[in-house]
């Protein structure tokens, strides 16, 4: 098919994930002010974190029988528009029930958008220029999550913590509009009447949510009350039979043979352990700039720059030493970067030099912009093109419930640690630094058992035979 604008594609996929990306960050920021206006505990306004990560990731497996049933076009813009209107009722939310059900209706257009993102990218540009092309997404994609924190700082400061939200509606307008006139050629893709695994889709429902509530549940009822032992023995049966089900399937919810893929495994495996440990300290790092060390909500999005401009400078570096070199070492040193980040974070307290603060920053965005790409490249390249959509959801999906199972274990901690201290005596302020200091150094540990699976990722980026379609030049 000619006369394909790929360019405005490009484009206009990229403002999707991004606005995506910058949500799933920008929010951080401003937990502290949601919590003192909605008068609830930390474990109480972490759920406006781990609620939309919950339904981002029960939506990703879904997205690969979308594209088949209802085609690119239409999947890519019910996605934008649905995250669209999400945002509009997060903005117009007075309690904070109304903002989790806004989040979750966000969460259920946001997590179509990456994997299909990648699915155009296969299906419009040859292969001979994919990797370039994803080089741009990628990057694209991970200047939403680098600048949030900045972003969201700056604007709850200024205009209150709304207005993260209604930032959206503008972008999300122009990108629907942008979809019509340069995805309109997706239009003429065949769509596929594929069977819905509905019982594979409801055990993993079951147990993304048993599994959330039960982790979540256990700062309240303790991990070992018997409803919290019944929720978790819940989601490990709902997992088996998910197991057992989708294993014997022609047309599967999740291609379970993936995971017989060596080199994927131990991808997925370093994903799910750095996202367990960065959105758990990502969780407790407004907590510790504004309530610990005593910064606004503008300059604690100002100090967090740092982190965004070096891991956005190293990304574009490290992806073409992982492409020359492979993706093992670089990313191990990216691992170690962040540990040695999560060490510094550790340490902070009030009377701690805006310097020192910035050079915690600064290390962390270097770890980040040398892990991230490495580790996207090895996971794309480590299957076929055919398997790129449902290689992504899967990646994605590890990264939501890892990171969700991190802010809720970080939020189990440290507030049962400053229970513990102030029982103790201690006074409530130093108690409080104490606990985040504990959940900075378990994050820490996180990272180095990270090391482990790192080790076994392929020295080298595998190049599989491509196979897949694209629209011809």
């Amino acid at each position: 098919m000619r006369n394909v604008n790929r360019t405005g594609i490009l484009i206009v996929i990229i403002m999707g994930t991004t606005m995506a990306g910058i949500d799933s960050s920008i929010v951080n920021i401003s937990l502290p002010v949601m919590s003192r206006q909605f008068n609830c505990t930390l474990s109480e306004i972490e759920w406006v974190i781990t609620v939309y990560m919950l339904s981002f990731s029960i939506l990703m497996p879904l997205t690969s029988w979308l594209k088949s049933r209802i085609g690119f076009f239409n999947l890519y813009i019910g996605a934008v528009a649905l995250f669209t209107f999400g945002s509009l009722l997060c903005a117009l939310s007075t309690t904070l029930p109304s903002l989790l059900v806004g989040r979750v209706i966000q969460a259920l257009g946001g997590g179509a958008m990456a994997p299909t993102s990648m699915a155009i990218i296969s299906y419009v540009f040859p292969a001979r220029v994919r990797g370039t092309i994803l080089g741009w997404w990628g990057l694209g994609n991970m200047v939403g999550p680098a600048i949030g924190p900045t972003l969201g700082g700056v604007l709850t400061q200024q205009f209150g913590w709304p207005s993260i939200f209604y930032i959206n509606l503008p972008i999300g307008i122009i990108t629907i509009i942008l979809s019509f006139k340069y995805l309109n050629v997706l239009r003429s893709q065949a769509k596929l009447k594929l069977p819905f695994d509905i019982w594979g889709f409801t055990f993993l429902t079951v147990f993304l949510v048993c599994l959330q509530y039960g982790v979540a549940r256990a700062e309240v009822k303790g991990i070992g009350s018997p409803e919290i032992l019944a929720t978790l023995g819940v989601a490990v049966v709902a997992l088996l039979l998910f197991i057992l089900i989708d294993r014997g399937k022609q047309i599967p919810l999740i291609d379970l043979h993936l995971f017989t893929n060596y080199a994927f495994v131990s991808c997925i495996l370093v994903t799910i352990s750095r996202a367990a440990a960065l959105f758990g300290g990502l969780f407790l790092m407004p907590f510790l700039l504004q309530e610990q060390m005593g910064f606004s909500e503008g300059v604690s999005g100002l100090l967090i720059l740092p982190n965004s401009v070096f891991m956005a400078a190293m990304m574009p570096f490290a992806g073409k030493w992982s492409d020359k070199h492979g993706s093992r070492e670089i990313s191990m040193l990216g691992i170690m970067l962040l540990a040695v980040s999560m060490y510094l974070f550790s340490l902070l307290d009030r009377g701690s030099n805006i310097w020192y603060v910035m050079i915690a920053m600064t290390v962390r965005g270097f770890g980040m912009g040398l892990l991230l790409a490495p580790l996207n490249a090895a996971t794309l390249s480590a299957v076929r093109p055919s398997e790129v959509t449902m290689a992504s959801s899967i990646s994605t999906l590890m990264q939501q419930v890892g990171g969700a199972i991190g802010i809720a274990v970080l939020a189990i901690v440290t507030q049962t640690t400053f229970n513990n201290y102030v029982l103790a005596g201690r006074p409530s302020l130093s108690a409080h630094h104490l606990a985040l200091r504990e959940g900075f150094l378990i994050s820490l540990f996180i990272l180095l058992v990270t090391l482990v699976p790192a080790w076994f990722m392929p020295r080298r980026n595998i190049v599989l035979k491509d196979t897949d379609t694209h629209i011809d030049t």
